[in-house]
């Protein structure tokens, strides 16, 4: 069980700002961290939906609120995401050969279809909060948080790596059939609940999905394999479009 409580400390740390003081890195223990990365999405979209309900109690202004909406997830997690986002587009963007867009990948200066991308992607999530309805049902946002970070722990396991990856490698080793099996079983339960308990708001994991795997596809084929960068590239889009849905349904 160490292990195991190991790794989910290493995706906390990892993958979100929370502080954590029981972190303490292991190798042996990195192939599980993905196994944890719903769990993660689980308390980043906790406190997300917490952050929503405590906004609409407080009855502020809308604009307020999809700032604070709108800037929260990127808070929560250090921005992590939202640099592999910028990078990818950064790549994608040049229309270069293969290998010079993994070369741009990996260059840590900042380009301007980046910088375009980001301000359109803050914009658009900026004015979906602002607009939400006061009846937005708030728990749709844990299930954004959860769905996107399930699809993107069975991306970075399935799908062929980079060699540049982190998840090539020492990780690829370690990875077994039954973590597919175990985040394939969380992703269907979180997508049936999501309609059990939250009836059309149950969509928002759908376009999460959708958003996902329409900007993945884009990434995977642009630079010839899967990286952590390319996973937050389609991991922010597809929450923009989970928001879409909670915002606008």
């Amino acid at each position: 069980m160490k292990k195991y409580f190991r790794a989910f400390m290493m995706s906390l740390t990892m993958f979100s700002a929370i502080p954590c003081p029981f972190h303490k890195w292991d190798e042996e223990s990195r192939p599980l961290m993905t196994l944890f990365l719903p769990f993660v999405g689980l308390i980043i979209g906790g406190l997300w939906t917490l952050a929503a309900w405590l906004l609409r109690l407080a009855q502020l202004p809308a604009l307020v609120c999809g700032v604070v909406l709108c800037a929260f997830p990127f808070v929560l997690t250090g921005g992590i995401h939202m640099d592999g986002f910028l990078d990818t587009v950064d790549a994608v963007k040049s229309w270069r050969g293969t290998e010079e867009r993994r070369r741009i990948l990996k260059d840590p200066h900042v380009g301007s279809f980046a910088v375009i991308a980001a301000c359109l992607l803050i914009l658009a999530q900026f004015a979906l909060f602002s607009s939400a309805k006061d009846t937005a049902n708030v728990f749709a946002l844990i299930f954004i948080a959860v769905v996107s970070r399930t699809v993107a722990a069975i991306a970075v396991t399935v799908l062929r790596p980079l060699s540049v990856s982190e998840y090539s490698g020492a990780y690829r080793k370690g990875v077994k059939k039954s973590h597919v099996v175990f985040l394939s079983a969380v992703l269907a339960a979180s997508v049936a609940l999501g309609f059990v308990l939250l009836g059309r708001y149950g969509f928002a994991s759908v376009a999460v999905i959708a958003g996902y795997l329409l900007y993945l596809l884009r990434g995977f084929r642009s630079l010839d394999g899967m990286s952590g960068d390319i996973s937050g590239y389609a991991l922010t889009f597809a929450e923009l479009c989970g928001v879409a849905v909670y915002a606008l349904i």
